[in-house]
């Protein structure tokens, strides 16, 4: 993890296709077929919802479309798909979620939803990705 020079909290993610883990699992698939992609510049964004991955990374990934969804960007309130699911890993820990597509020209945006699975927040001096400190730093889910 880094602190991009605009000032931005950029980390490497490892992302991976759910269905293929559960056929690797099942023996269907070897190890080398899972459809995985190592991102060494995701951008944390805090400001985004879930994770957004640029729709060439959608298809090396082979999602699958589940649904359109209306988003507030930066140019207005837009249509844009929801596809599913994938494994995501940022510094070990891991979590499961949905993928929101964005334009080719975007970087990976990992946003408050995978935060809060992976239990990372982003601490205001020094703008860095770290476990959170009510959970001692490992990543921990609440259930109350």
């Amino acid at each position: 993890m880094e602190v991009s020079n605009v000032g931005k909290v950029v980390t490497t993610a490892k992302i991976e296709n759910v269905e293929d883990l559960f056929s690797l699992k099942r023996g269907i698939l070897s190890p080398e077929q899972v459809r995985s992609i190592e991102v060494p510049d995701a951008v944390v964004d805090t400001g985004a919802t879930m994770l957004s991955l640029p729709s060439r990374l959608i298809a090396e990934l082979g999602l699958e479309r589940l649904r359109t969804r209306r988003a507030r960007t930066n140019a207005g309130v837009r249509e844009f798909g929801v596809y599913g699911t994938v494994q995501l890993t940022v510094e070990g820990p891991e979590c499961r979620v949905d993928v929101a597509e964005i334009p080719d020209d975007c970087p990976v945006l990992i946003g408050r939803v995978p935060l809060e699975l992976l239990d990372f927040v982003v601490g205001a001096v020094g703008q860095r990705l770290t476990g959170n400190p009510e959970h001692g730093g490992e990543q921990m889910i609440n259930l109350f």
